[in-house]
């Protein structure tokens, strides 16, 4: 199979190229780099069936059409996963957010036409905003604030899951849309103010764990390993033709509870700063999977604590690599 990634830097995307790679699959990546990291793709480099070109989908759409003809071969399967996803990113990228996921999308939706490929649209659970549906189903609708200060990520996305689905119905393409609830593991960024790697740096930091209201607030939060398997299972199966899928971990747990399991699997004390609430911030937020279970047979199978372990445990390495040195072992 030849895949094509967008945003095949970014943290979900990595490890998607390195599961692609692992079954002998080709993959050709496209990343601008904005926010994407050169180091998630250092093991992939390597290898002999992978092959990048930096490029921004929602600009370079020359560019990026030359490169892949000149590669000579058809594509199956195209995973449009470009986008600034953490908020400190989207917030301080609002234009491009909404182009990469507009104009971008649109791009990608002609790709697969021009190919015959799949494509696959990795959506987002902020598309139900702060909801009114407990879990949310792909039925419901949302609750976005279309001008707030999370609007250019939350909209972006919506308007992408809208230009997937026209050019379905318009030209008939392959498509599907995952919407990805919070995921984590290695590779997340520290400082990108995403609450995983905001709390376990803070953790190994041994300083309080900043909660953004009184923590009552609820999250769930799928391991990346489960996410790359659901995406995966999305993208190669013919059931999941022309349909939206949550995919995460219904497993959901207050931000204060969660605080609390992140000093506990870093064996250091629980202490929080309690901060202004952030605007627009969901107050409940977990997946009804019952689509992903019926059409994929997907179901998350790495727990909290064994996930948390991970990821504490890859941070402690790329602390030391990085010379920071001042994690607790």
């Amino acid at each position: 199979m030849n895949a094509i990634i967008t945003g095949a830097a970014g943290f979900v995307a990595s490890h998607v190229v390195d599961a692609l790679l692992a079954r002998g699959e080709r993959v050709y990546a496209i990343d601008s780099f904005v926010t994407g990291s050169p180091s998630n793709l250092e093991a992939a480099s390597r290898h002999a069936n992978f092959s990048l070109l930096t490029a921004d989908v929602s600009q370079d759409s020359e560019k990026i059409l030359g490169w892949l003809h000149e590669q000579g071969t058809g594509f199956d399967v195209i995973l449009h996963m470009a986008s600034p996803a953490s908020p400190r990113d989207y917030k301080r990228l609002p234009v491009e957010t909404l182009a990469v996921n507009g104009y971008g999308t649109d791009f990608c939706c002609r790709l697969a036409a021009l190919f015959s490929a799949r494509l696959l649209y990795t959506s987002t659970s902020e598309v139900y905003g702060d909801p009114l549906e407990h879990p949310q189903r792909e039925t419901y609708w949302g609750n976005v604030n279309p001008i707030g200060s999370r609007s250019c990520y939350d909209e972006g996305k919506r308007f992408g899951e809208a230009m997937i689905m026209a050019h379905v119905r318009a030209i008939g393409i392959d498509a599907r849309i995952v919407r990805i609830f919070n995921t984590y593991g290695p590779r997340m960024r520290i400082g990108d103010g995403r609450v995983v790697p905001n709390f376990i740096s803070q953790a190994l930091a041994n300083r309080p764990l900043t909660i953004y209201g009184d923590g009552s607030q609820t999250r769930s939060f799928c391991y990346v390993d489960d996410m790359v398997r659901g995406i995966l299972l999305a993208a190669n199966g013919d059931d999941a033709r022309g349909r939206v899928i949550n995919l995460g971990n219904p497993s959901e747990i207050s931000i204060a509870a969660f605080a609390k399991a992140v000093a506990d699997s870093a064996r250091v004390s629980y202490t929080i700063e309690a901060c202004e609430p952030t605007e627009d911030d969901p107050t409940r937020r977990c997946p009804d999977i019952s689509l992903a279970q019926s059409l994929l047979g997907w179901n998350p199978e790495i727990d909290l604590p064994e996930g948390l372990r991970r990821t504490i445990t890859s941070f402690k390495s790329s602390a030391v690599r990085e010379g920071e040195g001042s994690v607790r072992s």
